[in-house]
């Protein structure tokens, strides 16, 4: 192991080096790291264990799928339960196979959930059957995503008609 990093600086970089992407061998990471393919392994087995990675993912562009989703992003106002605040009601909404995300937020509404669908009809039967009806779900304020830049830190091309869309208008 490299002896200029601390353990917890190692640890940081492998996750962000996974964090960008997942399928890099401990072999690759090593050399990048300055370490032992065997350190990285046992550091990244500890990680795992210990719920800090918990999963890996690939990012998808499904704009360039036939087979397109609609994605939304969905506030919800809530009355936080006594014992439980929000928790009960956040672990209830992502129990659906829709829920990407749930969050708790600051400012106006107490949870953001980002759900995806095959079309704004089964996203809005979604939010009026499912979800409204939870008991203690005050409000909803249902936003469509139209298009995504960038997310978890990846840059979304271009499709080639929306380039030549652009230069023309």
């Amino acid at each position: 192991m490299n002896e200029n990093h601390t353990n917890a600086d190692l640890k940081t970089g492998i996750l962000k080096l996974l964090e960008d992407n997942a399928r890099l061998t401990a072999q690759q990471i090593a050399s990048m790291l300055g370490m032992a393919p065997q350190a990285v392994e046992e550091i990244i087995s500890e990680l795992e264990q210990n719920r800090i990675i918990l999963g890996y993912q690939t990012m998808v562009d499904w704009d360039r799928m036939e087979d397109e989703l609609v994605t939304a992003l969905i506030e919800v106002k809530v009355t936080p339960q006594r014992g439980n605040g929000f928790d009960r009601i956040a672990e209830r909404i992502y129990q659906f196979d829709e829920v990407e995300s749930v969050y708790l937020m600051s400012g106006g509404y107490d949870l953001t959930v980002i759900i995806s669908g095959k079309t704004l009809r089964e996203v809005a039967a979604f939010v009026s059957a499912r979800l409204s009806i939870i008991d203690g779900v005050i409000s909803t304020a249902t936003h469509f995503i139209l298009k995504k830049y960038k997310e978890r830190h990846c840059v979304f091309p271009e499709m080639p008609d929306q380039e030549e869309r652009m230069f023309f208008v």
